[in-house]
């Protein structure tokens, strides 16, 4: 079987593609994989790294306004459709996988303009354009939201990575504790705000750093490789350990008893996935996505919201630390969060991907 998968730009696309190709991968060794990407996203650096081959096409990006931009569109986006075509002929392709953004809409075009099978994953609840179209084309759409306006929507959840997937935070909390410098037996709070870090949340988490040494709260803050905030030097008290990026991020959860972030559809569904409770921090662009991905959660008892214009020193000593310190409320959280998420997505995914290749006659 040869899959073409369709997800660059951004973590949130290429993420569930990986974990969608490692799974394909532990099921047949020898099933023919490629990436679809451009040369701006971090596809770029993510799938070579995990061992798949990754062809390029050109980025067609829609502009959000009417610009002069507009009118070189269609051609551009005929140039990138022909790219993708030719990538499905050379990896006689058997079916594309799209999971939206910039690469996804010439991979799904190209892909009916070739008759292969379509198979569309949407992350969030509210459709991307790209999955939009995309769900034209198909009868197979997996989504991990269960009320997806998207037609013949099958849900499934987010395919993650199985060394989160299968994360056992509880045994491994004491040796991921250490793998940081944090002692075993404190509570401990988890900031980070994304690959890039999240300035605002930040700047409120290091201003409330004596609210955490006074509640004998241990802090690892995840600050982002652009940003410098750090809280002052204090002799005594509990550690508050800032690091630039973290590239184990299942040994920074299982660390954690609580987290704070932002909402991004894959934050969500690793965090409920490994059963860590949460204060989501939507970002406060966009079309509010992000507090619909954490809703759910938080409305299950799983975590808790807060807009980012009110997260403050004080909103965290007087919301956040109570919870930090009363070990039943973070357990019931826990309980909770993980009641809301699905570790087997990418098992379920690469199952749908089989049942449409074999219903296709294609393999």
């Amino acid at each position: 079987m040869r899959v073409v998968l369709a997800g660059g730009g951004t973590a949130g696309h290429i993420e569930p593609a990986l974990a969608l190709a490692d799974a394909l991968r532990r099921n047949d060794p020898n099933v023919g994989i490629t990436c679809l990407g451009t040369e701006r996203g971090l596809e770029t650096r993510l799938v070579p790294q995990r061992g798949y081959e990754l062809a390029l096409i050109p980025p067609v990006p829609l502009p959000r306004t009417l610009t002069p931009q507009l009118l070189s569109v269609p051609g551009r986006l005929r140039g990138a459709i022909n790219a993708a075509a030719n990538v499905l002929d050379q990896a006689r392709a058997d079916i594309l996988v799209g999971f939206g953004g910039y690469v996804a809409t010439p991979g799904y075009l190209a892909a009916r303009k070739r008759k292969v099978p379509i198979i569309v994953h949407e992350a969030n609840p509210k459709p991307g354009l790209a999955n939009k179209l995309g769900a034209r084309f198909t009868d197979h759409v997996a989504v991990s939201h269960s009320d997806s306006p998207l037609p013949n929507a099958t849900f499934v959840g987010i395919p993650l990575r199985r060394e989160i997937a299968a994360l056992d935070r509880l045994a491994m909390g004491d040796k991921a504790r250490s793998y940081f410098g944090l002692l075993p037996d404190l509570p401990t709070l988890l900031i980070f705000g994304g690959s890039q870090g999240a300035r605002s949340l930040n700047q409120a988490a290091v201003a409330s750093a004596p609210y955490f040494r006074q509640a004998g709260i241990q802090v690892l803050h995840i600050v982002g490789p652009k940003n410098t905030e750090e809280p002052e030097p204090a002799s005594g008290g509990p550690q508050y350990v800032t690091i630039p990026y973290c590239d184990r991020m299942d040994l920074a959860y299982a660390a954690a008893d609580m987290a704070m972030c932002r909402a991004g559809a894959m934050t969500c569904a690793e965090l409920a996935a490994v059963a860590l409770p949460a204060v989501y921090v939507p970002l406060p662009i966009g079309n509010g996505e992000q507090k619909l991905n954490a809703e759910p959660i938080v409305a299950a008892g799983g975590g808790m919201l807060v807009d980012n214009a009110e997260l403050s020193p004080d909103w965290i000593a007087q919301h956040l630390l109570p919870v930090l310190a009363d070990p039943g409320r973070v357990a019931h959280m826990s309980e909770a969060a993980g009641r809301m998420g699905r570790r087997d997505a990418d098992v379920a995914l690469a199952k749908m991907v089989y049942d449409v290749v074999h219903a296709a006659g294609r393999s």
